[in-house]
Parts: C-alpha cells; sequence; structure tokens
C-alpha cells in the first residue's frame, strides 16, 4: 500500500511575503495528523494570490509529487485577488459542488458572512483538490463536516487509501456485501 501524500497550500499574499506566519496551514496540518490514522507525508507550500501560480502549484502537487489530496486555504471570498477557486476549477476534470455546499452550509451555523464564501472541491487524475476558509476555526468546522467523505472519494478515482481515526471522525465506505 502506498504512503498518501497530501498536499497543504496557503494562498495569502501576506503569508508569502512572511508578514505574517501561516497560521491555515499549520491548523490544517494539524488536524490531518489528528485523525489520519494511516501513514502520510505532507507537501506544504505558501504562495500568494496569484491564479497562474495557484494552477501551477496545483498540477505540480497532483501531477508531479502524487498528491491524492490537496487541501487548500485562503483565497475563497469575493475580494477581487480571491481567485482559488477558479484556479482549483482551470486545473479539474470533475467538480465536486457538493463540498462547497455542506461547507457553507455548517458556516452559515458560525457567521453569516459564510455566504460569502466560495469553497469547492474537484478532482484532477487520482487527486481530490478541497478548497477550505482561511480561518483555522472555520477550516475545524469545514473539514469536520466533509472529511469523512474524503477517503471514499479518493478510493473512488485511485488515490492511496486513507483510514482515519473513528473516534475523530469516521470516514465512510459502503458495507462489502
Amino acid at each position: 500500500m502506498k504512503k498518501a501524500i497530501i498536499g497543504v497550500v496557503t494562498v495569502s499574499d501576506r503569508a508569502s511575503r512572511g508578514e505574517y506566519e501561516d497560521i491555515s496551514g499549520k491548523a490544517i496540518i494539524e488536524y490531518l495528523k489528528e485523525v489520519i490514522k494511516t501513514p502520510f507525508e505532507i507537501e506544504y507550500r505558501v504562495i500568494p494570490d496569484e491564479r497562474d501560480l495557484i494552477e501551477k502549484t496545483l498540477k505540480e502537487l497532483a501531477d508531479k509529487v502524487g498528491c491524492s489530496l490537496i487541501l487548500t486555504t485562503g483565497g475563497t471570498g469575493p475580494a477581487p485577488r480571491d481567485v482559488t477557486p477558479e484556479a482549483t476549477e482551470a486545473v479539474c476534470e470533475k467538480m465536486l459542488p457538493g463540498f462547497g455546499e455542506l461547507m457553507r452550509q455548517v458556516s452559515l451555523k458560525q457567521v453569516p458572512t459564510a455566504i460569502l464564501s466560495r469553497q469547492t472541491a474537484g478532482i484532477r487524475g487520482s487527486c481530490l483538490i478541497v478548497n477550505l476558509p482561511g480561518k483555522p476555526q472555520s477550516i475545524k468546522v469545514c473539514l469536520d463536516a466533509v472529511f469523512p467523505a474524503i477517503p471514499y472519494c479518493i478510493d473512488l478515482i485511485g488515490g492511496a487509501y486513507i483510514d482515519t481515526y473513528e473516534d475523530k471522525v469516521k470516514a465512510f465506505r459502503p458495507s462489502k456485501r
């Protein structure tokens, strides 16, 4: 069984320039370490809000590095420089809008501005790409909601097997008869 490689990409002009610490990407990494039971490695990037660079980074992680999962944080709002969803859609063969719908639904219970969020998800080859919000508390809320479906989705597209600690997140896989 091959070890899963998971990309974590923070999209932030200021964090990429070193003006502040990237707490969002680190929150994703800590979450993954808490919930994933099978061995995995992280490929971590902090890049500016530049659509071409986001697309290039997603392609590199999926195609060259061999990530089965890429989680992005940042760039999903309505501001002019928020272009992560557009970059994700440009590199994916299939979009999975249910991820964004569920993340907005659970986030709206926390904050009314969640309706402004444009998170999405899609598939590139055997890699699932999921856009997450930029705030660590929102990241956890969103990952708790969508992560149960992520391992099975990765199974279906031919990525590495990922299993979770069931007391943290119970991954859904249909029962085998």
